[in-house]
């Protein structure tokens, strides 16, 4: 029977939160592990993964992850953001991980706000060059959101779907 991997990276909790979200909605044999647990992925027809934006781009420890994902596998990805959905800010780190997993099939993108850590808002807040991503990513505090956690439903139910696909 085929295996569904949710795989996350995640240091605030939001990526976690839209992990378990897309965990939730999928039916039949699966499993969720955060990016340190990571496994062999022979037995995995389809694998989510999901990460924070880290300066416009995709974490190190998920970049190495996903260069060493096999041709043809079946991938979705996932991320949470500061910035606005949709804008440049929110669409780079996605568009990074795609060319990163070129070997792959790629099935679909994700993305939604997560709240920023104070810290981090402070530090780019002092920052000329950051200090409009700054007073934008103020308003993502109350995100992931119960839309959002919806939102991450529907699309791996989505992915599940165009993933019995040949």
């Amino acid at each position: 029977m085929p295996k569904t991997l949710v795989i996350y990276f995640s240091q605030t909790g939001n990526t976690k939160k839209i992990a378990e979200a897309i965990f939730s909605a999928l039916e039949g044999e699966k499993d969720i592990l955060s990016i340190n647990e990571i496994q062999p992925l022979d037995q995995y027809n389809l694998i989510f993964i999901g990460f924070p934006v880290h300066s416009h781009g995709v974490p190190v420890k998920i970049q190495n992850f996903i260069k060493n994902i096999t041709e043809n596998k079946k991938i979705a990805f996932f991320s949470t953001h500061g910035s606005l959905t949709g804008s440049r800010l929110s669409r780079e780190a996605l568009e990074h991980a795609v060319v990163l997993a070129s070997r792959a099939k790629i099935l679909g993108t994700f993305s939604c706000r997560g709240r920023v850590s104070l810290n981090a808002l402070e530090i780019f807040k002092k920052s000329p060059e950051h200090q409009a991503w700054a007073d934008m990513a103020v308003s993502a505090a109350t995100h992931p959101d119960e839309g959002d956690l919806e939102d991450a439903k529907a699309y791996a139910k989505w992915i599940k779907t165009l993933s019995r696909q040949p």
